[in-house]
């Protein structure tokens, strides 16, 4: 019962969370923009909104820990940790791309048991409760069934923390193999658009907790395949993501693998 009161808390929060961010989204020309590395952009908005969710956290679930993208770690006692993405896809928002969104999870035991993605700019929420299942704007979600690489697209991930001769590869092998590839700058975005069929898979070499822990979630409850990874050791040092369909999941690992152990 828990679980699924924190699954709702989070989808509220977020949505809410959301009309904020869409506001300075609005009026980009009045936000301080600042770059903490290469294509790495934070601004007003992604502090604002990340304290606005760490402020309802606290409110609401006290004991519980925070760990988010511009804020330092809230230690907690309960066991459970909230981990928060106030705007994925940062370099969109500031530079007026509708491709962005408020990312929440929700982790105890070593395991995502929450999972929010909020799209405020078309209004769509996707959420996933471990054992649950996954939604879109309430109703269940799954997977693409029956779709061969051929025949679908693949988004493949890149940011400034990533070698480009271990990313062009996957690029290179995914048109070897007929597909079509994908990067929207949104990799939460991604994710949640794997678990509702509209891509085939998703692929980084690193991605920070924040930025995939709920969309892992999505893809898994909506039949899909995830690479099997502890949560809270992603939370402390990030890790690699291989996504997919039960279709494409052994292909895409293997393309992965192959690029990254070169």
């Amino acid at each position: 019962m828990t679980v699924n009161m924190k699954s709702a808390f989070a989808i509220d929060l977020c949505q809410s969370a959301g009309r904020k961010a869409r506001d300075y989204f609005q009026n980009r020309d009045q936000l301080t923009v600042d770059q903490k590395g290469a294509q790495d952009w934070v601004s007003d908005a992604d502090r604002n909104v990340e304290q606005f969710i760490r402020e309802q956290i606290s409110e609401r679930w006290p004991t519980d820990g925070i760990f988010g993208e511009e804020h330092g770690d809230t230690a907690g006692q309960s066991g459970f940790d909230w981990v928060i993405d106030p705007i994925d896809g940062t370099t969109n928002f500031v530079n007026g791309i509708p491709n962005w969104t408020i990312v929440l999870a929700g982790v105890s035991g070593g395991e995502t048991q929450v999972g929010v993605i909020h799209d405020p700019i078309i209004n769509e929420t996707f959420a996933a409760v471990r054992g649950g299942g996954a939604t879109l704007n309430g109703a269940p979600m799954h997977v693409a069934t029956g779709t061969a690489l051929e025949n679908g697209t693949v988004a493949v991930g890149y940011s400034n923390r990533l070698r480009a001769e271990r990313t062009v590869p996957v690029v290179g092998a995914l048109i070897d193999q007929g597909a079509m590839f994908h990067r929207n700058g949104s990799g939460a975005l991604s994710l949640a658009y794997v678990a509702a069929g509209r891509l085939l898979g998703y692929l980084e070499e690193h991605m920070n907790a924040w930025d995939c822990l709920a969309g892992q979630l999505m893809i898994a409850e909506a039949g899909g395949v995830v690479e099997a990874q502890n949560a809270s050791d992603m939370i402390r040092n990030g890790g690699r993501v291989i996504t997919g369909t039960p279709d494409v999941f052994d292909t895409l690992k293997g393309i992965a693998i192959s690029a990254w152990n070169t």
